[in-house]
């Protein structure tokens, strides 16, 4: 007998990847894509790539947009406190939030999710956050990737990454630099926290604060310090669009990394700068206790958080009281902060 017949066979499970829980993940999805359903997305999952129909959607000469992004270290937070049904949220946010500054509307989506070991449940409660985060945001999940791969992630340790494509009407969109000049009125939406910018700051400031994800929060009424951290970024794209549509908005700003001061020169044509009001807006609770607890200098908090603002949006001053009203009448809290200047 040969050495090699005297050894036990190897299999895929025995290795680590367990298929038939890669197939009940996929069963356990279907009706959260299928509550995704807009024109222009009709098929099910498990084909080999997502169909979407433009001309279903009503788009006659569009240009596409797509974007990417993931949802950080805020992750690490997700896994550390067992709450897993938000972070898809906050995927889909940091991608549709991109293309909509390109006044793109957002139409489908996909995600891929790659973990160590996978678990049917802990899969079916993230991607309930990621179709949560497409119907806020108006497009399909259409499709995705999910790969378990046994050491290359330890314990119960994953990453997500999403990709967007959005459409908008050829000349329609974002920035319109031929309509941008001084004077313009800047108004800033509110965030609805750090949204999934800063976490490895955030996590170190938690850590020197002594308190545990589940002890109560200093600055949330009846949350835990985990719990009020994980919430879920802002999507602004329903809010937006019609504006959008309408012409009213000359550029957008989608306030993440880097903060106001780094983000929003990227809508801006050369020749033209920006003035911001920090005093005009009310910094929200969380971000005063993570500057006194962590001593984070004021320069550090703004080019590191969104510091309450999560988009900017470029408009004619003398339109500004009409578009604030509209804002608010569709649930946002909308600001003047500033203005645009000259280099």
């Amino acid at each position: 007998m040969s050495q090699s017949s005297s050894k036990s066979p190897l299999t895929y499970a025995g290795a680590g990847v367990d298929i038939d829980a890669g197939d009940a993940l996929v069963e356990a999805i279907k009706p959260l894509a299928r509550s995704t359903r807009r024109p222009g997305a009709e098929a099910d999952l498990g084909g080999f790539g997502g169909a979407f129909d433009l001309k279903a959607a009503g788009y006659s000469d569009p240009i596409l947009i797509s974007g990417t992004d993931g949802v950080g270290t805020k992750l690490k937070l997700a896994i550390a406190t067992g709450r897993l049904d938000t972070v898809g949220i906050d995927l889909v946010a940091m991608c549709v939030n991109d293309v909509l500054a390109q006044g793109a509307e957002p139409l489908f989506f996909l995600d891929y999710f790659a973990t160590g070991k996978l678990d049917p449940e802990r899969g079916r409660q993230i991607v309930s956050g990621i179709a949560e985060g497409c119907r806020q945001a108006g497009c399909a999940l259409i499709g995705g990737e999910t790969a378990e791969m046994p050491g290359m992630y330890a314990g119960d340790d994953f990453d997500l990454a999403g990709f967007v494509v959005g459409a908008a009407e050829r000349g329609r969109l974002l920035p319109r630099h031929d309509a941008m000049k001084p004077g313009d009125a800047l108004i800033g939406l509110a965030s609805s926290g750090p949204h999934s910018n800063g976490y490895s700051l955030i996590r170190k400031v938690a850590e020197r604060s002594g308190l545990a994800w589940d002890d109560a929060a200093p600055f949330a009424k009846a949350k835990s310090l985990g719990e009020a951290l994980l919430e879920p970024t802002r999507i602004y794209v329903k809010s937006l669009l019609a504006l959008i549509h309408e012409g009213r908005i000359k550029g957008l700003a989608h306030i993440t990394g880097g903060g106001i001061t780094e983000n929003t020169p990227r809508m801006l044509p050369e020749g033209l700068s920006f003035t911001v009001d920090y005093a005009t807006f009310e910094r929200p609770a969380v971000f005063r206790w993570l500057q006194e607890e962590g001593g984070i200098e004021e320069a550090e908090m703004r080019r590191t958080f969104n510091c309450g603002i999560g988009m900017i949006l470029a408009v004619e001053a003398g339109e500004a009281d009409d578009i604030l009203a509209a804002l608010e009448g569709a649930g946002e809290t909308a600001r003047v902060i500033g203005d645009l200047t000259t280099d």
